[in-house]
């Protein structure tokens, strides 16, 4: 049985529609800013505590519209998969690199060009902003 990765991941949109990837450091795929629960927490609070942690910036109380449950592959663990909650979010401020983030980029949904991205965010957050 391939072992599953329990995340909470956000999806922040910039004003021309445009998806904040991240890349964390030791690794080569955009994906989304989040991670692993921290036990006790809710999805609601690990988002918080990860876009604090990651992006130096809060979540806007009243933006946090979950999007669902999706799996995919794992991006830079071989072999496992991920268990997604996902959140469209807007942030307090303007993002920063923080915690493990060594690079940010803004992604256009329907033409993304070359970057690598993680099969979570191709196959559900890019499609959720194209047909939104």
């Amino acid at each position: 049985m391939t072992p599953v990765i329990r995340i909470v991941a956000a999806v922040v949109l910039d004003d021309r529609n445009h998806v904040l990837v991240v890349r964390k450091r030791g690794t080569t795929a955009f994906m989304q800013p989040g991670g692993k629960f921290e036990p006790g927490e809710t999805p609601v609070q690990a988002l918080r505590r990860e876009i604090r942690e990651e992006l130096g910036a809060g979540v806007v109380e009243e933006s946090i519209r979950s999007l669902g449950h999706h799996d995919a592959a794992a991006a830079n663990e071989p072999g496992h998969r991920v268990a997604a909650d996902l959140f469209l979010v807007h942030l307090d401020g303007p993002p920063q690199p923080g915690a493990e983030i060594v690079e940010m980029a803004w992604v256009d949904p329907h033409s993304p060009g070359d970057i690598e991205l993680a099969p979570l965010t191709v196959g559900a957050v890019l499609e959720f902003v194209r047909v939104s």
